[in-house]
């Protein structure tokens, strides 16, 4: 699991120095798979409709929920790995 941990922090590192900024897409992909590896399912209220960026966010986790949390960061380690290249 520690193995698998560093690979994580190393991506999280990777991910905010990458060539490109991503899609928002992207950007959402990552926040919800890095959420789910760090915190576990989503929980609380989904924001408002006048809260449209955490209204996404919230969307993007939860759609994701039940994701075991090392599923979770081999994800997102490999989506970073794939926009390094």
């Amino acid at each position: 699991m520690s193995e698998l941990k560093n690979q994580f922090e190393t991506a999280v590192a990777d991910s905010k120095k990458l060539p490109e900024r991503p899609s928002t897409d992207v950007l959402l992909q990552l926040y919800a798979l890095y959420k789910q590896a760090t915190d576990g399912d989503v929980e609380g209220k989904r924001p408002g409709f006048t809260d449209m960026i955490g209204r996404a966010k919230y969307d993007a986790w939860a759609a994701i929920k039940g994701t075991a949390g090392e599923a979770a960061m081999k994800s997102y380690i490999e989506l970073v790995g794939s926009l390094k290249a």
